[in-house]
């Protein structure tokens, strides 16, 4: 029965996967950007979500949790996407996320853990991109990925936000390492949200 609703919950996951690509593409353009076709683009969304809502039904019971969780599945990817493409995280999906995921928080025990934790994880990112800009003289992190720490505290609570954080900042490192060597050189940036998101995503799914 287990494998049955995965592989049922990993279909709906692919639909929702294409609603997501859909409503990115006309969300990008309410924003004055174009979107692209590429392959990892239009497939990605749907083949992630798939995977990501056949992997959480294996795991994740009763039903209301499994379908609440796969809903926050939908925004990490739909940030995931959106901000590889192009380097933006809407306040158009986060903050409606953010009120969802500080509803579901007042659930929890205490109340207020989500609420200090979502504060806490925004400020510092804050903190971070003003030293940085100060420092670099350039963006260091954008007010997006700051948006997005505050999302992930609202969701996870106060230990898996910093596991999450975690796993993002290393991913983000691996990357921008391989980067730096594949191009002998130290310039460039990287979208940061993917990878905040994928340490999300991560830790979401390791939640009891």
């Amino acid at each position: 029965m287990t494998v049955l609703l995965a592989f049922g919950w990993g279909i709906l996951g692919a639909a929702a996967g294409w609603a997501v690509r859909w409503g990115s593409v006309r969300l990008a353009r309410l924003e004055g950007l174009e979107p692209k076709s590429l392959p990892w683009q239009v497939y990605g969304p749907p083949v992630l979500s798939a995977a990501l809502f056949a992997a959480f039904a294996l795991r994740v019971s009763p039903f209301p949790l499994l379908a609440l969780r796969s809903l926050f599945v939908l925004v990490l990817v739909q940030v995931i996407f959106f901000d590889f493409e192009h380097r933006l995280i809407l306040d158009r999906v986060i903050f409606p996320s953010m009120v969802l995921a500080l509803v579901v928080s007042l659930f929890d025990n205490p109340w207020w853990a989500g609420i200090a934790t979502g504060l806490a994880a925004g400020l510092l990112f804050l903190l971070i991109a003003v030293i940085g800009a100060a420092i670099f003289k350039a963006e260091a992190l954008g007010f997006g990925d700051v948006k997005l720490a505050l999302f992930m505290g609202l969701l996870l609570g106060p230990l898996p936000t910093v596991q999450a954080l975690f796993y993002g900042v290393f991913l983000a490192g691996m990357v921008s390492v391989a980067i730096i060597i594949w191009r002998r050189s130290m310039k460039g940036t990287i979208a940061y949200g993917p990878y905040l998101a994928a340490g999300a995503l991560i830790v979401l799914f390791q939640l009891p």
